[in-house]
């Protein structure tokens, strides 16, 4: 079956203004759409780097007991968490031979090489 949702929990968590932490979660594999639409969004306009976070507030589903995942969320998560997200984004939406088994034709060791992430977060 594919596999659309994924689970996650963060390396910190996100700090509620109630105090309460929140480190479990969901995302779920983007859409062209999830892609394209922040594209539009003044705030990504005037600055390229806030994409990541309207893309992960679209694709994020579920974190701890928030009822909604919103760009503020997003904002204020911890730069570990932030990473994190953004490393497993590129995880759960590339393609599976996103990598090959090559070997040295010198001295025959086989290794991984991994291919670039297309356009990645």
């Amino acid at each position: 079956m594919f596999q659309t949702e994924f689970e996650f929990t963060l390396p910190c968590g996100y700090l509620d203004e109630e105090g309460n932490l929140h480190r479990q979660g969901m995302m779920r594999r983007a859409t062209a759409s999830d892609e394209i639409q922040p594209l539009r969004d003044p705030r990504v306009q005037k600055n390229s780097a806030y994409l990541v976070i309207i893309l992960l507030a679209r694709v994020i589903t579920q974190l701890g007991s928030l009822s909604q995942i919103n760009p503020k969320i997003i904002e204020n998560l911890y730069a570990t968490d932030l990473a994190y997200l953004q490393d497993l984004y590129n995880q759960i939406n590339r393609l599976e031979h996103d990598h090959a088994i090559v070997t040295c034709p010198e001295c025959q060791h086989e290794f991984e090489v991994r291919e670039p992430v297309l356009g990645g977060l």
